[in-house]
């Protein structure tokens, strides 16, 4: 037997509060120039931000949100790709 100190579905939205924490330190690191928009954290975080926000939507879930986040996840790994596959080009 278990015990939890949280319900089920409060540990999700707890994880959803994370991700916006996480949304709103990324863009408060970018607007004041702390991380460039270039850099490989800014996606990194961004995807980890949009994952959490999906796993708390499963405490309450809104379609319109889970389409947005599922978005930002897939372009946050594009993001990560382009810039891990520029690392690794060498220069001609």
């Amino acid at each position: 037997m278990t015990i939890s100190l949280l319900p089920p579905l409060a540990v999700y939205e707890v994880i959803g509060i994370l991700g916006f924490a996480l949304y709103v330190t990324n863009y408060s690191l970018l607007t004041t120039r702390c991380l460039s928009s270039d850099c490989l954290a800014y996606f990194t975080i961004n995807l980890v931000a949009a994952s959490c926000v999906l796993m708390g939507l499963m405490a309450s879930f809104n379609l319109a949100s889970a389409m947005l986040q599922i978005f930002w996840v897939a372009m946050s790994l594009v993001g990560i790709l382009v810039r891990l596959r520029a690392r690794h080009q060498t220069p001609v």
